[in-house]
């Protein structure tokens, strides 16, 4: 008898090992078809067009451009890099999707010229990533000469490491003789082979079958080079260099400037067309400079082929190829993302279509070491009067630790801002991009939990590497392990939960189905990475604990309490609401409402995970603490008076009082959804009654980030004292609606719809007529004009107004007169 239940067990054991290493496979099977169609893209976003593989120490390509109609504008005009106020009429992808490719369009109005880049990607040649191809396109703009002249750059760096002999990863331009000496009358071609990537060639074109036209030569002499032709200047250089493609161009310019001012003189020099010109000198070397010279409008291909493809990429395949991506974007996004009433005509459409292309345009992969203080002073306990001070000499005697390298594959806020990983915004970008590419998404996740240490930190701003560094100033570009930030990343596993939950009816016949709401695919990646979300819960718990015990304070449960690490006088940086205000001056003592909101969240959201994996206890634990979290918010930050949340401290008697400045610091219990429609009913009315309040919280564009009424309101930065931020009001319309949407929200149902119905209006409106008016998306939007102010090309959680569209309008709401609400009021 003994035997057969032994015998009985180990083949159950057996069983449940095979279908454990089953999920697994079937797990690394996904991801490996995944990273097929996401190895290449434009996964350099800081850069006008720059292209990438997901692999570290690889390849980096990009394109440099400039009018060359005279000495002055060269320089001033030279595009690269994603700049702030660049002299453009609007830039970013009309179409995108990173699995295939995409249109952007660049409304160069500095240098009269709009380029066009159109990215296509064969995922299905060869099991390198496939093939890919871009097709650059200039047209003059109306304001500029038809025969304008313009000067392009192509580049490809090879990062790779050297070889035991010394050498680099091979990249090498080929050709004939006459060809590599003295420029290309035909094609390009650059032949190569490295790493992960195997063998690979790129072309690119001539003008064999254009209308391309280049300047004839404008100087007495005739000179001694023809711009019909295309230069290719080959260098070896540095690894560490390779990035600083601009600089590296401008001194090779130089030395064949020098030339012809030796040759020519300074009073007689060449026109800047021919001035500007690379010296040819083509043939191996890890980083390789192709130049073309245009005369008024012109178009010609870059084409990357892998030799593990069974053929090469054309231009034919290239335009067929475009054209699929933009027809079946359109077909998808419609299914996805359609605008709902009032939102129906065309112009939301296109509108749409921009935002959330250029929050997935905005994906970059980054890699490269960072900067940590990893001293652990004990002066960051944050325990003492003053510590703002102690802290900050405690920062200035560390000497910070460089580690890595590491790699992120994240969207980012913005391309000339905000070039790379910011830990509170991810999550924000996210949500639009579940509904489009559950893989993807999840791929995103996984790489910022990759980065997580053996105590559970993840830094809040990830600077890979010297080119990351470039756009940070000095004292911004070290982390510590005890700040924390807004952890997101939460609301998207629950979002993923709920889509596991009806992915029964999903069809997976449709253009794109989702490989990871397959439930044992869904299960073997939730519990890779269950024990890294539980880590980092912990942590936070941890490391922003707040003091109850110490001070006289009444509260259901003596442990969930917190308070961000890391404060100055006027500025909290690790919350992401930079300077919103706190108490003054900071104390030790204090207690932050919404970082207790975000541990409720986390909670919510681990309690979903684990009921999902059949992990009894801790899933009890988890809502456990979530009750004893929610008991607290109204325990330790509830204030009657004011009707608000609020911060609390210890005053000048060592007595606790609560810090009350109404905006969205006291909205964060609502926002988050940790309050009861039916018992916490008279704090939603009033919380309602101070966002309806124009007054307070309420504009015409938005719910401000700061109450009117507030004797800070506007003042110093005014970073979060006033603005309207598009993230914020997202969360707050999407409660908002929740309300309106349930019987159990009481008297408080219509007020929500009526609320819900203008807001979203109102929001919509802003971003748009801002778009409209100057070709970008936001930071934030003012809430007296609705202006669009601070970071420009913000499309980041600004893109979440897509999801403002998509949202549908309330039975409540509906038969409103314009601007009803108001009048009620």
């Amino acid at each position: 008898m003994r035997s057969t239940i032994s015998l009985i067990s180990s083949t159950l054991l057996l069983l449940l090992s095979s279908q454990l290493i089953s999920a697994e496979q079937s797990l690394t099977d996904i991801e490996r078809a995944s990273n097929q169609s996401l190895l290449w893209g434009p996964y350099r976003p800081n850069v006008y067009f720059g292209v990438r593989p997901r692999i570290p120490q690889s390849l980096l390509m990009g394109l440099m451009w400039t009018r060359v109609e005279d000495y002055q504008s060269v320089q001033t005009n030279f595009r690269h890099t994603c700049e702030q106020n660049e002299g453009f009429a609007g830039y970013g992808w009309d179409r995108y999707d990173p699995r295939h490719g995409g249109i952007q369009t660049i409304h160069d109005a500095g240098n009269q010229i709009d380029i066009t880049t159109s990215f296509f990607k064969d995922t299905s040649a060869g099991d390198k990533g496939g093939n890919w191809g871009v097709r650059i396109k200039g047209v003059p703009r109306e304001d500029a000469p038809q025969d304008l002249k313009s000067t392009l750059f192509f580049y490809v760096a090879s990062e790779g490491p050297k070889g035991m002999a010394g050498i680099f990863n091979k990249l090498e331009a080929v050709g004939s003789e006459e060809e590599l000496k003295n420029g290309y009358d035909g094609d390009v071609v650059l032949e190569g082979e490295q790493g992960e990537l195997g063998e690979f060639r790129i072309t690119i074109k001539g003008d064999a079958g254009s209308d391309n036209r280049h300047p004839t030569h404008g100087h007495p002499s005739g000179m001694d080079k023809s711009l019909d032709k295309t230069f290719v200047h080959s260098a070896s250089l540095p690894e560490e260099v390779l990035w600083q493609s601009k600089p590296l161009l401008f001194s090779m310019l130089k030395g064949q400037i020098d030339e012809y001012i030796e040759k020519y003189t300074q009073e007689n020099p060449p026109p800047p067309f021919q001035l500007y010109t690379l010296k040819p000198d083509a043939g191996p070397g890890n980083m390789q400079f192709v130049q073309k010279v245009f005369e008024g409008a012109f178009e010609f291909d870059i084409l990357f082929s892998s030799k593990s493809a069974d053929k090469e990429l054309d231009s034919d395949a290239l335009t067929s190829g475009i054209n699929t991506i933009t027809k079946s974007f359109d077909r998808r996004f419609v299914s996805v993302f359609k605008p709902k009433a009032p939102f129906t005509s065309p112009k939301y459409l296109e509108f749409s279509k921009s935002l959330f292309s250029n929050l997935l345009g905005g994906i970059g992969y980054f890699d490269g070491d960072w900067k940590v203080d990893r001293s652990y002073a004990s002066e960051y306990e944050e325990e003492n009067e003053g510590f703002w001070e102690e802290t900050a000499e405690a920062r200035a005697r560390a000497p910070p630790q460089v580690e890595g390298p590491s790699q992120l594959f994240t969207s980012i806020p913005s391309r000339p801002f905000f070039p790379r990983g910011f830990l509170w915004d991810e999550g924000f970008h996210l949500m639009p991009v579940i509904d489009w590419d559950v893989d993807l998404t999840l791929q995103i996740i996984k790489s910022w939990f990759s980065l997580i240490d053996e105590d559970g930190w993840i830094a809040r701003e990830q600077i890979l590497g010297e080119e990351a560094r470039s756009k940070v100033p000095a004292e911004f570009q070290v982390q510590y392990p005890h700040y924390a930030n807004p952890p997101t990343l939460f609301f998207i596993l629950s979002t993923f939960i709920d889509k596991l939950s009806a992915a029964a009816s999903t069809d997976d016949t449709a253009e794109y189905a989702p490989q990871l709401l397959n439930k044992d695919s869904a299960t073997a990646y939730l519990k890779e990475i269950y024990p890294l979300l539980k880590r980092h819960y912990t942590w936070f718990r941890r490391t922003q604990s707040g003091d109850i015990s110490s001070y006289d304070r009444t509260a259901s449960s003596t442990k969930e309490a917190y308070r961000w690490r890391g404060r100055s006088l006027l500025h909290c940086l690790p919350s992401g609401l930079d300077d919103y205000p706190r108490a003054q001056p900071p104390h030790p003592g204090e207690l932050h409402v919404d970082a207790l909101s975000w541990v409720g969240l986390m909670a919510s959201s681990l309690s979903k995970v684990a009921n999902y994996l059949e992990e009894e206890e801790d899933a009890e634990t988890f809502a456990k603490q979530l009750t004893a979290i929610k008991s607290n918010l109204a325990d330790l930050h509830w204030s009657e008076k004011d009707g608000i949340f609020c911060d609390a401290t210890i005053d000048e008697f060592e007595e606790n009082a609560l810090v009350c400045h109404t905006g969205y610091i006291s909205l964060f219990p609502f926002i988050l959804n940790l309050l009861d429609l039916k018992t916490d009913a008279g704090k939603i009315s009033k919380i309602l009654t101070a966002l309806a309040d124009p007054e307070k919280l309420w504009s015409d564009h938005g719910i401000r980030s700061l109450s009117k009424a507030d004797p800070l309101y506007g003042t110093a930065e005014n970073y979060w004292r006033s603005p309207v931020w598009i993230n914020i009001n997202y969360l707050i319309l999407t409660q908002l609606l929740n309300f309106a949407e349930s019987k159990d929200a009481g008297k408080n149902q219509k007020t929500a719809a009526r609320l819900y119905k203008e807001l979203r209006g109102n929001l919509v409106r802003t971003v748009y007529d801002s778009w409209e008016e100057t070709g970008f998306a936001w930071e934030q939007y003012d809430p007296e004009s609705g202006r669009g102010q601070r970071t420009q090309h913000f499309t980041g959680w600004t893109s979440l107004i897509v999801k403002v569209m998509q949202m549908p309008e309330v039975a409540a709401a509906r038969g409103g007169s314009e601007g009803g609400f108001k009048e009620e009021l």
